[in-house]
């Protein structure tokens, strides 16, 4: 199987590409004339420079594939202008799967993001049935992806499975993720204080071998959370604690202190100075509900399997060290 992936240089797309290489599958990766390259170095890959905003690229790279693995995507909870990430998002996912239908493609999969299922603020588990509507996406980011993924789910001549990965965690996260973020600010020593928020975290080796399972298994049309343990923001900064020897915030603080130093960073770091602040209203809004789920979709039909995430929090916090964005350890 010749696969086409996108978003290989990227942190999740990187361990798809790895799994479907492992599995035997020759690679095509569309890559930006402007990528950091260094996930995709010593990948048996043909590398077709392309981008999701230019239908023309993606079409002439995904001649001769046989699959598509569409992982890109424009993953940031802050962008002063919205509408690239718009086109990246959605009009990239729709130009993906033109193309698909043009060549004949017969199987796309394409990753779509725990974002957009429906959460409750009672902190219950969502599934891929939950209640949800776009009115309830807070934010660019979430907006596009659901977007795109309505974009998926209605497509006509080529069979589209849809993989809703939740909080991925491990190596290879170079820019890094708002996740790989938590985990870097832990390892700096900047989270004097939590809040009381939960994230599902999964294994982003793990959910790569879930790609593959739902393109091999998937139903079209179908959505598959793919997740891991349901831990709260509390626990996941125990567990790096255990893991560093670094001590673990116990100071929580309110949500309206949260949404005030959000309200704060985003006007002077965001709209002042002009750089990415570290704590945005958006993301104080998202953490007020506990983005709790369940996996059981995917573990019925596709033979998931939940594993324990401290292995994907050790080995990010070492590539973190080992690559240079922290110093080593120092309780």
């Amino acid at each position: 199987m010749k696969a086409f992936v996108t978003g290989a240089t990227g942190f999740l797309g990187s361990h798809v590409a790895r799994a479907l290489e492992s599995a035997g599958s020759d690679l095509r990766l569309l890559v930006r004339a402007n990528s950091d390259t260094r996930n995709v170095e010593g990948l048996r890959a043909d590398r077709v420079v392309g981008d999701l905003c230019d239908p023309q690229s993606i079409e002439r790279a995904m001649a001769g594939c046989d699959a598509v693995f569409h992982v890109a995507a424009d993953y940031r909870l802050w962008i002063p202008d919205p509408a690239p990430m718009y086109r990246a998002n959605v009009e990239g996912t729709q130009a993906i799967l033109n193309a698909a239908r043009k060549h004949g493609i017969q199987r796309v999969v394409y990753t779509s993001s725990v974002a957009t299922m429906g959460f409750k603020s009672d902190g219950s588990l969502a599934d891929e049935d939950s209640p949800v509507a776009l009115s309830d996406m807070i934010g660019h980011y979430k907006r596009s992806k659901f977007m795109a993924e309505q974009v998926a789910l209605d497509a006509r001549g080529v069979e589209v499975v849809v993989v809703n990965p939740t909080t991925p965690i491990g190596e290879r996260d170079v820019k890094p993720t708002p996740t790989g973020r938590i985990v870097l600010d832990f390892l700096k020593k900047k989270f004097p204080a939590y809040v009381d928020t939960g994230l599902n975290l999964v294994d982003a080796t793990e959910c790569a071998h879930g790609h593959l399972m739902a393109y091999e298994k998937g139903r079209s049309g179908q959505r598959y959370i793919l997740g891991g343990e349901n831990l709260t923001l509390k626990q996941i900064l125990d567990k790096l604690a255990a893991i560093t020897g670094l001590p673990s915030p116990t100071i929580r603080v309110p949500y309206f202190v949260a949404l005030a130093t959000g309200v704060v960073d985003e006007l002077v770091t965001g709209r002042v100075m002009g750089k990415e602040p570290r704590a945005t209203i958006d993301a104080v809004r998202m953490g007020r509900k506990k983005m709790f789920v369940t996996s059981a979709k995917a573990e019925r039909e596709l033979g998931w399997k939940i594993v324990p995430v401290d292995g994907a929090l050790r080995r990010a916090a070492e590539w973190f060290r080992d690559n240079g964005y922290v110093e080593a350890w120092a309780a």
